[in-house]
């Protein structure tokens, strides 16, 4: 038989260590997505009117995948500035499973994106179509020069999941420029048109991998999963191996942001008398070797007493508030 005594003691750690300077960095890193999306925007405008001049539909393309780079940083902006408000009582872990979701719309925009690019490469390589090479090259010249300069600006904020995916979109972006630049060049000395999608093609594999990856981050994230690079397993064995520790149950680890991991454990100890020392144990353990120093441990003794009280003895003790032990039946004890 099994019993929870009335009284449950929770240990809550909660470690603040380098508050303010992730707090610089957010900002920082909010600002920089909005000066990408700014720098993004306007050159995809430029890059479509010359795309559909030439008839390239690379350039086409490249311009497409700019304007869903714009709103891909500029969701992650919002992302961003939204995790760096403050919790409250409606919402005490705050808002940083925004970037969560941030990451999950921009991978599914850039699955969209090549889904369009595979149909729209297949059918010009069915029907081939005059492309004016110098125009294209140029132009994906200074749109290759674009991408790198934004992708520059996002390296030097905060490596998050959330400018991870705006990083990905400019990069398949600045992929998809050397595309048409190369396609421009081949169609320019050779005539050889059938580059031009070929290349498309190529460049919306690589994106679709990454896609696929960062979707999936994404998705484990929301349906809180345990951390990627982290073993439940092995968080759970390397507990239960401290001195004083019997054993631990009911473990979880999740995320309610991409950098911040939770933990919440029940630890069979052999002592309570001894809790503060396997506490302090613990959370060093966690910290230092998981990176864990958001932690909720509840301690349970080896053995529980259970007090057995009749209707006749409560009523007499004033009630199930105050439970007696009942003087017919010993108590009862039984392992955990």
């Amino acid at each position: 038989m099994h019993a929870h005594p009335h009284t449950h003691t929770h240990t809550h750690t909660h470690t603040h260590t380098h508050t303010h300077a992730h707090h610089h960095h957010s900002e920082t890193t909010g600002r920089m997505l909005w000066i990408a999306t700014v720098i993004t925007l306007a050159y995809a405008g430029v890059e479509a009117g010359v795309g559909w001049w030439a008839g390239s539909l690379a350039l086409v393309a490249d311009a497409g995948h700019m304007i869903n780079d714009a709103g891909a940083l500029a969701l992650a902006a919002a992302a961003a500035w939204l995790t760096r408000r403050p919790v409250s009582t409606r919402h005490s872990y705050g808002f940083g499973r925004a970037e969560f979701l941030a990451a999950l719309v921009n991978s599914g925009a850039m699955l969209a994106l090549v889904a369009w690019l595979t149909v729209s490469a297949t059918q010009r390589l069915r029907d081939p179509q005059a492309v004016i090479g110098e125009a294209v090259s140029l132009a994906a010249a200074v749109g290759l020069a674009i991408n790198l300069l934004v992708a520059w600006l996002l390296g030097r904020g905060e490596r998050t999941l959330n400018t991870r995916a705006a990083l990905l979109h400019v990069l398949g972006d600045a992929l998809g420029s050397v595309a048409a630049l190369l396609s421009g060049i081949a169609i320019a000395l050779t005539g050889w048109t059938p580059i031009d999608p070929l290349l498309s093609l190529g460049i919306g594999a690589l994106v679709l991998l990454s896609s696929l990856r960062l979707l999936r981050e994404a998705l484990h994230g929301l349906m809180e999963g345990t951390p990627l690079g982290l073993a439940l397993e092995e968080v759970g064995k390397t507990l239960a191996g401290l001195p004083g520790v019997i054993s631990v149950h009911d473990l979880h680890i999740w995320s309610v942001a991409p950098e911040k991991v939770m933990l919440s454990a029940h630890l069979v100890v052999r002592d309570l008398r001894q809790w503060e020392t396997v506490l302090d144990a613990c959370l060093a353990l966690l910290g230092e070797r998981f990176g864990i120093h958001h932690v909720t441990l509840q301690p349970e003794p080896m053995a529980r007493t259970v007090h057995w009280l009749d209707a006749r003895q409560a009523i007499v003790s004033g009630g199930p508030g105050k439970p007696t032990r009942s003087p017919s039946r010993p108590p009862a004890r039984c392992p955990d």
